[in-house]
């Protein structure tokens, strides 16, 4: 195929941008205004109504009949941002209750609880959003009923910035595993702003409960948020409780109903020294965190590593690799490295050093499946074993060491191969693969994968510590016809909210990462990548070569493109 630059700068002219949400303007945080109150009982005989607490008059108070629960929800009117919000409680206060928000006045969701509440005048930072918030309070502190002079709901954009506390602070825990199934999964682990590497209580001492882990935060602090990405074996029951010393410890979040994955806990509490106290098991096993986050103010705060930013609009070219060299050229060293041997995923092939990848001459990259005529003959003779009778070669390449990205577009034009038993794959590896992270630790994106038994079919996957291999989460495109009769557009648009995959311009599949945190596991995927381009034979996933598999196979890979 004959290619330009014209070409070229045609294809970064008519470039569409990531589509990224602007952020709408918003009011700091600040009371709602005018509002309408509504309560589920009055004190009988009483002129305390729902309306008292909401008129700005400290002078004027709601107050409940004498039984649990109570709740008083206002109106805002509209759907608005959550910022906070001030009890003034008379003396008949509540010593447990939850703040709610709901779009419906129906369902109802918590973005503070206690079991602790002293009365008096209690200031929340809140984070959530709805046109309706109310007090639910489920344990009086008198005989009376629950009684407010003022309850203030303020909206818009928190005037106090939270800062992450908790980042490799000192750490201590109830226990931690450290055999072949988790390796030195100390409490340190949770802290490290790494979602690929986790806590886990001790597998040798029994899984029992109860257990903790707890953080000091270097001085005292103000503490408004706790999240807690669980692995699998999450607590049911579970307290967070803070403390000045280390010793003396205040709950100040308490549930018999968690839900596991990824859980972000409002709470208002004050101490040096913040501890999950693990009450009840989720099943056999003991208990795990990839991620334990404090948040607030003060403290003594490490700054985390500053994340990547996200991909700018326009989107402009960064990085490319045309091919357009002559005949027999092998892959640029200075852009790409072959990776040699034989492989995972208990696929046949010896991937050689550059042997079997060269340009064709017209403007493309070919990586070349071969059945060998003398097996054996094009692969080194193991140490070990002796053996050198490998039956197929092909071609990896890779990045790694010469370039990688953060977020952005990447793309390739590509003609697979075809015929069963062959496995072509653009895709891409987190660098922290060859620094200690295994692999699904390290994440993988497969930007196109095509198996060889079903021609009409591409698939474009992503792997993490909580979801790999069968497990993935991804989706094919059938396109009706053999992928391998004609160049295609396999594409990724990757930015700190999630992942969007494309084939020919048609979207794929489009992959949240907040929906994945909440419902699949930890999200590894804002660091730098690679990328990588091969072959293969064989393999757990297409099954082997047969009579019907033609070679050599050719894959063919017209150019390599990132913006950003």
């Amino acid at each position: 195929m004959t290619k330009s630059v014209t070409r070229l700068l045609a294809a970064i002219t008519t470039l569409a941008a990531l589509v990224i949400a602007p952020q709408q303007a918003q009011a700091e945080c600040g009371t709602a205004g005018a509002v309408t109150a509504t309560a589920s009982s009055v004190e009988t005989g009483s002129p305390f109504v729902a309306a008292n607490a909401v008129d700005g008059n400290p002078g004027t108070r709601w107050s409940s009949a004498f039984s649990d629960p109570q709740w008083l929800q206002v109106d805002l009117g509209s759907a608005k941002t959550i910022c906070g919000a001030t009890l003034t409680w008379e003396a008949a206060y509540a010593t447990a209750f939850r703040i709610q928000t709901s779009t419906d006045a129906t369902t109802w969701t918590d973005v503070y609880a206690t079991t602790t509440g002293t009365g008096g005048t209690q200031d929340l930072t809140l984070t959530g959003s709805g046109r309706y918030v109310r007090l639910y309070a489920t344990a009086r502190a008198t005989q009376w009923g629950v009684s407010l002079w003022e309850f203030a709901v303020r909206t818009g954009t928190p005037t106090t910035t939270e800062t992450l506390l908790s980042y490799n602070k000192p750490a201590t825990a109830s226990s931690f595993q450290d055999d072949g199934a988790c390796p030195a999964c100390t409490p340190a682990k949770a802290l490290d702003f790494n979602p690929a590497t986790r806590w886990a209580t001790s597998a040798t001492t029994g899984w029992v409960d109860p257990g903790w882990i707890a953080v000091d935060l270097g001085a005292p602090a103000q503490i408004s948020k706790v999240v807690l990405q669980w692995d699998p074996a999450y607590a049911k029951g579970f307290r967070i409780e803070t403390s000045p010393d280390g010793t003396n410890w205040t709950p100040i979040y308490t549930t018999t109903t968690g839900t596991g994955f990824k859980q972000t806990i409002p709470v208002t509490g004050t101490g040096r020294h913040v501890r999950v106290t693990l009450t009840a098991r989720s099943g056999p096993y003991g208990y795990s965190l990839w991620e334990f986050q404090v948040y607030g103010t003060g403290g003594n705060p490490t700054p985390p590593p500053p994340q990547a930013p996200d991909p700018g609009n326009p989107l402009r070219l960064v990085w490319s690799d045309e091919f357009n060299t002559p005949a027999g050229t092998k892959p640029d060293p200075a852009k790409w490295r072959p990776e040699v041997g034989t492989g995972q995923n208990a696929e046949l092939q010896y991937y050689t050093n550059n042997n079997n990848a060269f340009t064709d001459g017209a403007g493309n990259m070919v990586l070349e499946a071969r059945r060998e005529v003398t097996p054996g003959s094009a692969c080194p003779v193991d140490p070990v074993s002796g053996s050198g009778t490998c039956q197929y070669t092909s071609a990896r390449i890779i990045t790694e060491g010469r370039a990688s990205w953060t977020y952005g577009r990447i793309e390739a034009n590509i003609k697979v191969s075809g015929t069963k038993g062959l496995w072509p794959a653009f895709w891409m590896l987190g660098n922290d693969i060859f620094k200690g992270t295994p692999w699904p630790g390290s994440g993988e994106i497969d930007i196109m994968e095509h198996l060889g038994r079903e021609p009409n079919t591409a698939y474009q996957t992503i792997h993490g510590p909580a979801y790999f291999g069968g497990g993935g989460i991804g989706a094919p495109r059938d396109i009706g016809q053999d992928y391998a009769n004609a160049f295609h557009l396999f594409r990724v648009d990757w930015n700190s909210k999630g992942i969007t995959f494309s084939i020919d311009g048609v979207t794929v599949l489009s992959i949240d990462k907040a929906t994945v945190e909440a419902t699949r596991g930890p999200w590894v995927f804002d660091k730098p990548f690679f990328t990588l381009l091969n072959n293969a034979v064989g393999g757990d996933w297409p099954g082997p070569p047969d009579a019907t598999t033609v070679f050599p196979q050719r894959m063919l890979v017209d150019y390599v493109r990132v913006y950003q």
